[in-house]
């Protein structure tokens, strides 16, 4: 069953004309995959972001430990 908002939109686009009809759902699908996309990306950088975080933590730890010593970029 459509949503209100689905059902709005419906009735409004079949107040057009057939081809400016078209040319509405054209845009409406490129802005829907541009809005996918950019979910994508924010999700994969939350992803990435989150295992940095841990890397860092993890590295922290160990050099607490002994384990590890911290680098020094005026060696590399």
């Amino acid at each position: 069953m459509p949503s209100t908002i689905t059902a709005t939109m419906t009735k409004m686009i079949e107040t057009l004309p057939e081809e400016l009809q078209e040319r509405v759902l054209e845009h409406m699908r490129y802005y829907i995959e541009d809005i996918r996309e950019e979910r994508k990306w924010s999700e994969s950088f939350s992803n990435a972001q989150n295992k940095l975080v841990a890397a860092a933590r993890k590295a922290r730890k160990e050099i607490a430990e002994g384990k590890a010593i911290p680098l020094d970029p005026e060696k590399l």
